[in-house]
């Protein structure tokens, strides 16, 4: 067969022409002014991305990217000077961009106003700028998470009660996933669907759409260095995996990392509340929410413990609340250590 006989499938070439920005529209079903800013501002989340990939790529030759500033955030947590850099990016990227009118972060004790996009731009983008930035010292994977949602009212007290909602709210959630290749995962409440940062087109590439997780995988991720500082239920649920065959626990300290993992294969994550601090580790806004509304969409579950992780309202704008997700079998398996602990105690 000579070259001008190569037959490439039609198939392969879509699948290899499907950009982040085109798959957004297919989405929407739509070329309306709303899918197309929702086209507009997946891309620049998809820029900063970009941006803070290379970063992480040259993180250990530049000078000033590793470490800590000497500085702490909003939670009292110290600050990465990767953590700054990544936040300053999302700000940059979408300063001009028309689109969004506030950016919250766990990084900012109050949302970012972008007063000349106001009139125009009526969504908030919500994001963890780096999740486990205490990995990126060590070259090991790290994340970025976010969220969108729609602007309500116009907020003139600077206060952003109307984020304060549930996670159904959300028009759109996913992450960054930096590893061995940069992977960005979404959903825009019509399934879940990755790409794979093409590095020679400089363009996220379709991988797989519509993600479906297993009703029950083998892999329960969970620090357990704080067993002794937990409710019982969990230690219960944590001695029952250990009892039994089939379990393997996969923990890496990067959030995005393990629920990725989670994700594709199966099982839960889970961080529970402590005695201390029942309300747990984890934001609501910047984290659990926009994780727990991409599980849900690929079929799986989520919960705080006591009710649906999704159904929580906050109270404020870094609200932090204990989280089980993963393969509804085994959400419910740990839900049910927690009801048969309750029936005991009542």
């Amino acid at each position: 067969m000579n070259q001008s006989e190569i037959i490439i499938p039609e198939s392969s070439l879509d699948r290899d022409c499907t950009t982040l920005s085109r798959h957004v529209l297919q989405q929407l079903q739509s070329f309306s002014a709303e899918a197309q800013d929702l086209s507009a501002i997946m891309s620049r989340i998809a820029l900063a991305g970009k941006l803070i990939a290379r970063r992480l790529s040259h993180a250990g030759l530049m000078e000033g990217v590793l470490g800590f500033t000497g500085e702490s955030n909003i939670q009292g947590e110290s600050v990465k000077k990767m953590d700054v850099y990544a936040n300053e990016v999302f700000i940059s990227v979408f300063k001009q961009s028309g689109l969004v009118c506030r950016l919250a972060s766990e990084e900012m004790e109050k949302p970012y106003y972008i007063p000349e996009n106001c009139p125009i731009g009526r969504y908030t983008l919500l994001y963890d700028p780096i999740d486990g930035s205490s990995n990126v010292d060590i070259n090991l994977n790290v994340g970025s998470i976010f969220s969108i949602r729609q602007q309500q009212g116009d907020d003139l007290e600077g206060e952003a009660t109307d984020l304060f909602q549930n996670g159904y709210q959300q028009i759109a959630a996913g992450y960054i996933l930096y590893g061995p290749s940069t992977m960005l995962v979404y959903s825009l409440g019509h399934g879940v669907h990755s790409f794979i940062l093409d590095p020679s087109l400089g363009e996220f590439i379709l991988a797989q759409e519509n993600i479906k997780m297993p009703p029950h995988g083998p892999i329960y991720s969970t620090n357990e260095g704080n067993f002794w500082q937990w409710e019982e239920p969990f230690r219960d649920y944590t001695r029952y995996v250990h009892r039994h065959e089939g379990y393997t626990a996969r923990y890496s300290g990067a959030l995005v990392g393990d629920i990725h993992r989670i994700l594709m294969q199966g099982g839960v994550f889970l961080y529970p509340g402590t005695k201390k601090k029942p309300e747990g580790k984890l934001r609501l806004l910047y984290e659990t929410a926009p994780l727990g509304f991409l599980v849900e969409q690929a079929g799986g579950k989520v919960s705080t413990g006591s009710e649906n992780l999704l159904e929580f309202i906050p109270s404020y704008l870094h609200q932090r609340t204990p989280v089980i997700l993963g393969s509804i079998e085994d959400v419910e398996l740990v839900e049910s250590f927690i009801q048969d602990h309750l029936k005991r105690e009542n």
